[in-house]
C-alpha cells in the first residue's frame, strides 16, 4: 500500500504534472493539498479517466484538499468521515478555510483505514493574527487526531503541515530563523503529535534530516537545492508497524510548470 502527499499549488496550473505523477508513480492513495478549485470546478474526470475516486473538499481560489484512490487497484472510493475541523479563519467573519478531509479507504481485501488530509495554515507573518491561528488550528488538529487514536483504527494524517520540524529538515536555520514554519511554538506543537504516539515515516527511516520536500520559487532555491521539509506523513502505531519506505518524487519539482513541493509518500506491508 503506498500513500502520498502532494501540495500541487494549483489545480488548474498542474493538472498535467499531477496526471503524470499518478501515471508515472500509482500510489494507491494520494491525499493532495493547495487544489484551489471549488468543488464543482475540480476536474475529477481527468483524474477517474486514469482510474482513480476523487473525494474532494474545496474553496475558491485558496486553499483545498483531496482524497484520491486507485480504482485500477482494487481501492473503493473513499468515504467521507469528516471534512473542517471547525474553526474560523483569521478575518472576521471569514469562516472556516477548506484545510481538512478525513475518509475511510478500503482496498481490494475489504481492509479500512482511515486517512487524514491536511493543509496546515502557513502562519506568516510572525507574530500576527495568522501565526495565532496556526497554533490554533494545529491544537484542533491533535484533538482531532486524539479522537481518530481513541477509535483504534489504522490512521495516517498526511499533508503539508507549514512546519519544519528539525534543524536538519531545513538548508540554512539562519535563513529560515524568523519564519513561522519554524518557530518554536510551531515545533512544539508538531512535537506533541509525536509525543501522542504517532510516527512521522520520513523521519523515521531518515533520522539524519538532509531530506527536503519543498522548493521555493524564489532565489534559485530549487537550482540551489535549498529546500526543506514541511510535507509530513504520520501513522497511528497500526500502520507504522507496517512502515516499509519512505521517499520524495524530486524529479518531479523540476518539471516545467511544477508544483513548488514535491510528492512525499510511505510504502506500507500488506
Amino acid at each position: 500500500m503506498k500513500i502520498a502527499t502532494y501540495n500541487i499549488n494549483g489545480i488548474k496550473a498542474r493538472l498535467p504534472r499531477l496526471k503524470e505523477w499518478l501515471e508515472e508513480t500509482r500510489p494507491a492513495v494520494a491525499c493532495l493539498q493547495e487544489i484551489k478549485s471549488i468543488d464543482e470546478n475540480f476536474p475529477a474526470g481527468e483524474l477517474e479517466d486514469l482510474g482513480y475516486h476523487v473525494l474532494t473538499h474545496g474553496q475558491k481560489a485558496f486553499n483545498g484538499v483531496a482524497i484520491l484512490t486507485d480504482g485500477n487497484a482494487g481501492y473503493e472510493p473513499p468515504e467521507l468521515v469528516q471534512q473542517g475541523l471547525g474553526i474560523n479563519g483569521p478575518k472576521d467573519g471569514e469562516g472556516e478555510q477548506a484545510r481538512y478531509l478525513e475518509a475511510d479507504v478500503t482496498d481490494g481485501n475489504g481492509r479500512t483505514s482511515r486517512i487524514v488530509c491536511i493543509y496546515l495554515p502557513n502562519g506568516n507573518p510572525h507574530p500576527g493574527p495568522k501565526f495565532d491561528y496556526k497554533l490554533a488550528w494545529m491544537k484542533k488538529l491533535r484533538s482531532r487526531m486524539g479522537e481518530i487514536w481513541a477509535e483504534e483504527v489504522p490512521a495516517a494524517v498526511l499533508g503539508d503541515y507549514n512546519v519544519i520540524p528539525q534543524d536538519n529538515d531545513v538548508w540554512s536555520v539562519k535563513a529560515m530563523s524568523s519564519d513561522a514554519l519554524m518557530q518554536p511554538e510551531s515545533r512544539a506543537a508538531y512535537s506533541r503529535l509525536l509525543a501522542d504516539g504517532w510516527t512521522d515515516a520520513v523521519r523515521t527511516l531518515n533520522p539524519r534530516g538532509g531530506v527536503w520536500t519543498y522548493w521555493d520559487y524564489q532565489a534559485g532555491a530549487w537550482q540551489r537545492d535549498h529546500g526543506f521539509r514541511i510535507d509530513h506523513i504520520l501513522l497511528s502505531p497500526e500502520l507504522a508497524d507496517r512502515l516499509h519506505s519512505v521517499g520524495v518524487d524530486k524529479e518531479h519539482r523540476g518539471r516545467e510548470k511544477a508544483s513548488d513541493h514535491a510528492p512525499t509518500w510511505a510504502v506500507l506491508r500488506g
